[in-house]
C-alpha cells in the first residue's frame, strides 16, 4: 500500500503508538522504583526478541541477521540499549512530562547535525524551530524547578543517544529491511542487559501485579514500534511528524494520574516551545516542500 493511499490511517497508527509510548514510560518509571533499571530492561528485550523470534524466525530462518552492515546494526542497538538505560535512570529521579519533553528535543538536534553530518539542507525555519526549542528546554531546566540535577544529565545522556539512533536508522534505512533492523536492536538489548542479570535480580519475589507489568512492558514496547514502523509505510514521515507531539501530551496526563506530578506554569510554557517548535518545523517543512524532517523516533525509557 502506497503512502498516499492511507494516510488517514497513518495518522490513527502513529497516534496509537505514542499512546503506547507514553504507557510504556509510566509502566517504567513504576518499576524502576521497585527494581533495578537493567534487570526491567532485560526482561523487556527479552520479551522483544521471543516475540520476534517467533514471528520472524519461522517465515525468514537466520537470513533475518544476515548484512553486510553488521557493525552499523549493532551499533544502532547499542545506542537504543544505553538510551533505555539513561532514560530509566532518569525516569526514577525525574517527573515523566519533563523527561519526555527534553527527549522531543531530538529532532531539533538532527536537523542542526544533518547538514555537516548527512549534506543535508536546513531551511530557515528549520533554525527557528530549533531555537524556540532551545529556549522551551531552557524554561524546564531552569534554576528553582526543583528537578535532579543527576536526573537531568541522565536526560540529556538519554538525549544524546535519541539523536544517535535515528541518524544511523537513517543511514540504514537504504539497505536494511525494518525486520532485520528490529531484530538487531532486540537481539543486542537482549544481550546487553542479559549479561547483568545476575547482579540486578530483585532480593524478592514480584508480585503478580509487577510480574504482568513486567511482561506487559515488552509486549508493549514491541507493539509500539510496529505501529510506528506501520504508520511510515501509510503516510510520509512530514505529514506524520506533528502528531507525535502528542506523546508529551499523554506523558504529562499519565504523570498526573499515576504519579500525580505536575508541571508548574514556567516549565508548562517551556513544553509548550518545544512541542510547538517540533510541530511547527514539520508542518512548514511537509506544505513548502513535500520531504520528509527529521524522522521522530521516541526514545523508550
Amino acid at each position: 500500500m502506497g503512502q498516499s493511499a492511507m494516510p488517514q490511517r497513518g495518522i490513527a497508527l502513529v497516534l496509537g503508538a505514542v499512546f503506547l509510548f507514553a504507557c510504556q514510560d509510566a509502566a517504567g518509571k513504576y518499576l524502576f522504583g521497585h527494581f533495578a533499571v537493567p534487570f526491567v530492561q532485560a526482561i523487556r528485550y527479552g520479551m522483544n526478541l521471543l516475540l520476534l523470534s517467533l514471528f520472524l524466525l519461522p517465515r525468514r530462518g537466520l537470513s533475518v541477521l544476515q548484512s553486510d552492515r553488521k557493525p552499523l546494526l549493532i551499533a544502532r542497538g547499542l545506542a537504543l540499549a544505553l538510551g533505555s538505560l539513561f532514560g530509566g535512570l532518569a525516569l526514577k529521579l525525574m517527573p515523566l512530562a519533563e523527561m519526555v519533553s527534553i527527549l522531543y528535543l531530538n529532532p531539533l538536534i538532527i536537523l542542526f547535525l544533518s547538514m555537516p553530518i548527512l549534506g543535508e539542507k536546513v531551511r530557515w525555519y528549520g533554525w527557528v524551530a530549533t531555537s524556540v526549542g532551545f529556549v522551551g528546554l531552557l524554561f524546564i531546566v531552569r534554576p528553582g524547578t526543583g528537578l535532579s540535577l543527576t536526573g537531568l544529565g541522565f536526560s540529556f545522556l538519554c538525549l544524546l543517544t535519541a539523536v544517535i539512533y535515528p541518524m544511523l536508522s537513517r543511514l540504514l534505512a537504504k539497505t536494511e529491511t525494518t525486520e532485520t533492523q528490529m531484530f538487531y536492536v532486540a537481539l543486542v538489548g537482549a544481550v546487553f542487559y542479559g549479561v547483568q542479570v545476575p547482579w540486578t535480580l530483585p532480593a524478592f519475589v514480584p508480585t503478580l501485579f509487577e510480574s504482568g507489568l513486567l511482561l506487559a512492558l515488552g509486549v508493549i514496547s514491541l507493539l509500539g514500534h510496529f505501529m510506528f514502523t506501520a504508520a511510515y509505510a501509510r503516510a510520509p514521515v512530514s505529514l506524520l511528524a506533528p502528531f507525535t507531539y502528542v506523546h508529551i501530551a499523554w506523558a504529562t496526563l499519565l504523570g498526573w494520574i499515576i504519579f500525580r506530578q505536575t508541571p508548574d506554569y514556567l516549565t508548562f510554557v517551556g513544553i509548550g516551545l518545544v512541542a510547538a517548535a517540533g510541530v511547527g518545523n514539520a508542518v512548514l517543512n511537509h506544505r513548502s516542500a513535500r520531504q520528509a524532517t527529521p524522522a521522530i523516533e521516541p526514545v523508550e525509557a
